[in-house]
């Protein structure tokens, strides 16, 4: 069955041969204070700049999930609290998260159909990190490079922390714009579910070494104590790291993608405005991601095409969480084939 569900996701099609070359050269066995580790650490860092444009003065951090990095922003990095700006689920959950350890911790709920106006935000002096949530998987909506520079223009005070989970990898992200970015490999890097990526720039790094924070299992300052050496402070998802290395050596730059995940979007979005049956779920077009398309639709209707896809060995995104019945989504990740793009756009024109 083809998916084209926003994660996790369809794996890339080399990931057979990575398997078996892990295996091959002993990395399954790998320790992680062994100067085998350390090499793919420090090349999985040297590709992630030079593949996404990463500052090279940026340092990577492998966690267990974009979810884990929630919990070691607000424990590690927030000294008063946080105000987080958010549109759907995920962006709710992180701030669930925040506020569950530390009360103070505020929010603004955006709508997605509407243009998001940084000119009429107001975050006061209680809150020292702005929580962004750049694409979210939830209702296909994005907040843009152009965004957060404003953001980051109007609130020099605030350290901006962005979650792009469902996006880095596949579009071009400006990451000067912020100190601390997130995500997880199972969406466009096209690997199966287990590692979180955390870069932090030298300013967020001074921030979390002069709050000094430690502790807790996965305590920042800890973390990068170990980084420092190119090791991890715990047991990590050492083929995961591998699989990370090789996808990141074998893809183009993201200059690259970025110009193919437009085109692809592009057609989507060209097929939704003509068909007399299928709707955007974000009809604000500034808001609409570009690497996830919410389709949105009566209950009865979104089953049906769900069903009919499936009849053609392909399954479409569910809806998520009070969207559910009503969506589906479609992931637009570079894994996906020129072949089985063009499958799917072949089976949406007939509606």
């Amino acid at each position: 069955m083809l998916t084209f569900a926003p994660g996790p996701s369809k794996v890339f099609d080399k990931l057979p041969d990575y398997f078996q070359d892990a295996y091959r050269q002993g990395i399954l066995s790998a320790n992680h204070r062994s100067a085998a580790f350390m090499d793919l650490y420090r090349d999985t860092e040297k590709l992630i700049k030079e593949k996404l444009d990463v500052p090279s003065d940026y340092r990577l951090l492998f966690t267990s999930s974009a979810t884990e990095n929630w919990e070691i922003i607000t424990q590690s990095l927030v000294e008063r609290a946080s105000f987080h700006v958010f549109s759907g689920s995920f962006g709710k959950k992180w701030f669930g998260f925040a506020q569950h350890i530390i009360p103070e911790t505020d929010s603004l709920v955006v709508d997605k159909n509407k243009p998001f106006s940084v000119d009429d935000l107001e975050i006061g002096s209680a809150f020292d990190i702005l929580a962004i949530t750049q694409n979210e998987t939830s209702n296909a909506t994005q907040v843009p490079n152009e965004k957060l520079a404003a953001l980051g223009k109007k609130f020099p005070d605030k350290m901006l922390a962005v979650d792009t989970t469902s996006s880095m990898g596949g579009i071009y992200l400006d990451f000067g714009l912020a100190d601390i970015w997130f995500a997880s490999v199972q969406k466009c890097f096209g690997l199966p579910a287990g590692l979180g990526i955390l870069l932090l720039s030298p300013k967020a790094i001074e921030k979390a070494k002069r709050i000094g924070e430690y502790g807790r299992y996965n305590s920042l300052n800890f973390m990068l104590e170990n980084a420092d050496n190119y090791q991890t402070h715990y047991t990590p998802n050492v083929l995961g790291i591998y699989l990370l290395n090789r996808v990141l050596g074998d893809m183009p730059g993201i200059r690259a993608l970025q110009e193919q995940t437009e085109s692809r979007m592009r057609q989507l979005e060209q097929l939704v405005e003509n068909s007399p049956s299928l709707a955007f779920l974000v009809t604000e077009a500034s808001n609409r991601s570009r690497t996830v398309l919410g389709v949105g639709g009566e209950e009865a209707f979104i089953q049906s095409i769900k069903k009919a896809a499936e009849g053609q060995g392909m399954q479409m995104g569910s809806g998520y969480g009070p969207l559910k019945p009503t969506s589906f989504r479609i992931a637009n990740f570079p894994a996906i084939t020129d072949a089985e793009f063009t499958k799917l756009i072949r089976f949406l024109e007939g509606y």
